[in-house]
Formats: structure tokens, sequence, C-alpha cells
């Protein structure tokens, strides 16, 4: 990354996107937090943001001291700033503190952030992320199905619409609660109750409108090892073959089908969640576990999908390849799509 450039808000999209693929990630978070304090922002609100995104990277490289200093800052642009949308900066300083062992102000934190989760979509998303990182996903189960219960009852009061919704669209902030809180639930080994079942219901017919029922994916179905990361797991753990592929070509090759099923469903806006063994192999203590576990490795991945190691797909025809190749994406995974 240059390092007297001017900044500008798509420059840092660029960054969320690539910054874990890249050489040295610690030294972009360092050069993000310079580029905020030297004023070479294009836009000066993007601070908190340029911010938020060198304590992801801190994090995901468990420097927690530095990503812990990051959040903060992050939260402080946001508050001067008097912007709102610093709710993610605020979820992410409290999921480092659980980190470093201050679960009360991290408790705290989330606890301010709570009324969010009836008024914001992805609010369920982030506090529940934040919560099962320092060990509390019953904590998220109850606040989860407290938010729900909240809005499933003020549908039942209004004389406009039914108590249940017939569709996503129709259910607002009510369906990525929904989401978060079957996620949670299935995580905890809960059994199925009836908002599990609505939840199910809305997702078949968000991803069904082609008129066949497309299976929704958990997070790990799209978690993709970079080339470095996914050999030197085949060489720690050779078991994880069967999981991942017998080498990297089979690995790219499960994703790009299963990506390419899921558009053909009806699914707009996928992703492929960009993991890091190191990132893992620093995970997976704090679950009490080891990378080999199955659970261990799904939680991994659905905290990337709250992080900045998502990669759009697909990317078009002429552009470079979304498994990081150097090579056009329709000389590379395209075809693979086929196989």
């Amino acid at each position: 990354m240059p390092t007297t450039n001017v900044l500008t808000s798509a420059d840092l999209t660029e960054l969320r996107q690539s910054a874990l693929g890249a050489a040295n990630p610690l030294g972009i978070a360092a050069e993000l937090a310079e580029a905020a304090d030297q004023g070479r922002l294009a836009d000066p609100t993007d601070t908190g943001y340029a911010l938020t995104l060198a304590a992801e990277i801190a994090e995901s490289r468990a420097k927690l001291d530095a990503a812990l200093r990051y959040a903060d800052r992050a939260v402080d642009a946001y508050r001067t700033q008097d912007d709102s949308t610093g709710a993610f900066a605020r979820a992410l300083r409290a999921r480092i503190l659980f980190r470093v062992g201050r679960d009360d102000e991290a408790i705290d934190e989330l606890t301010a952030l709570r009324p969010l989760l009836t008024e914001q979509g992805d609010a369920a998303a982030y506090v529940s992320a934040a919560l099962d990182a320092g060990g509390r996903s019953s904590t998220a189960e109850q606040w989860l199905t407290t938010a729900v219960e909240t809005i499933m009852a003020d549908r039942a009061a209004s004389t406009d619409q039914p108590k249940e919704p017939k569709d996503a669209d129709s259910a607002g902030v009510l369906f990525f609660l929904l989401q978060q809180r079957h996620r949670v639930r299935r995580d905890l080994a809960l059994p199925h109750d009836q908002n599990d079942n609505l939840a199910d219901r809305l997702e078949s017919g968000l991803t069904g409108n082609t008129g066949r029922t497309v299976t929704e994916p958990t997070a790990t179905d799209l978690l993709f090892w970079p080339r470095d990361d996914f050999d030197r797991l085949r060489s720690d753990w050779p078991a994880l073959g069967e999981t991942y592929g017998r080498d990297w070509d089979e690995h790219r090759a499960r994703l790009e089908r299963e990506l390419t099923r899921l558009a053909g469903g009806g699914r707009t806006g996928l992703t492929v969640l960009r993991g890091s063994l190191d990132g893992l192999v620093g995970f997976a203590p704090q679950r009490g576990g080891d990378p080999t576990d199955p659970k261990i490795r799904a939680a991994y991945a659905q905290e990337l999908t709250t992080g900045s190691s998502q990669i759009p797909w697909p990317p078009e025809r002429n552009d470079a390849c979304w498994c990081g190749s150097g090579n056009k994406y329709k000389k590379c995974c395209l075809p693979r799509s086929r196989g």
C-alpha cells in the first residue's frame, strides 16, 4: 500500500477485501492508522472506518494490544463525528476486550448496543459474533430471542400486518434476527422451535424463487484457504483433505461449484470467506479446541462473516480471479464450475 498517497473510500473498501491476504497485513494496519493521523484520508469522515479496519487486521493476527488501541481510536472517531454508524466498531472493541480478559467492559459495551437489535438489520450479526467470541453464546441466544419476541409483539399489535411475515422482504430486521438466532441455537445444539421453523421458511422463500429450494450453506461451506495457507493446512493436518480438497485446484473447484449452485438458485451478494491458518490456529485455543475440530472451524468461519475477510463473488470475467492466483477469472476458477 502506498505510504504517502491520499486514501479514498474506494481504496479502503478494496483494502477490506484484500488486506488479510497481503504479505504484510500488520503493516497495512499501521499504514491505515498513519493515514488517519496524517490527514491522508480523502474523506475525513472515513477515519473511524480506517481505524476499524486496522483493528480487524490486528485482531486477526492475534496482536490484541494493537487491535484494542485501533478499536479505541475508531470508537472515539465515530463519537467525535457524532456518527451512528460506529456500532460495528464498538462491537469489535467488545470482541477484543473479551479476548484480553476484560469481560465486564465487553458486556457493558454490548449491553449499550443491545437496543439496536430491533432497529438495524446487521446488528444481530455483529452483536452475536462478539458474544460468541466471549463464550457468551447463551446470552446471544437470549438477547436475540427477546428481540424477535419484541418485534413479533409489535407486529401482532399492528392492524395493518400479520404477526408472522410471509417473506423476507416483509420481515425486514426480523429476518436477520431470525437468521442469527437460528445459527446461535444450532451452535448450542438447541432443538428447533417455532421461530427456527419460521427462519427456515423465510430462507427457503428467499433462495427458492426459481421454483426449487436451495440449501442454505453454512459459513464453513464458503471458507477459502489461499494457496500457502492451504499447503500448510494439508501438511499439518492431512486428514482435512477430505474436507477441503486433495489439492488447491480441487479446493477452488469445490468453492466455485457451490457458489455457482447458490447463484443459480437466486442468491445474490455472495462472498468467499478468506481464511488464515495463523488466524485459525490462534482462534482454536480460545474455544478450547484445535483446528481439526469441525465445530472450531465452523465458529472460525462464522466469525469471518462479520469481518474484513469477505471476497465478493463473482468477479467480472476479465478481472483478477477471486482466488488470488493473479490470472483472469475467465481463465482460472470460472471454468472449474463446470467440472
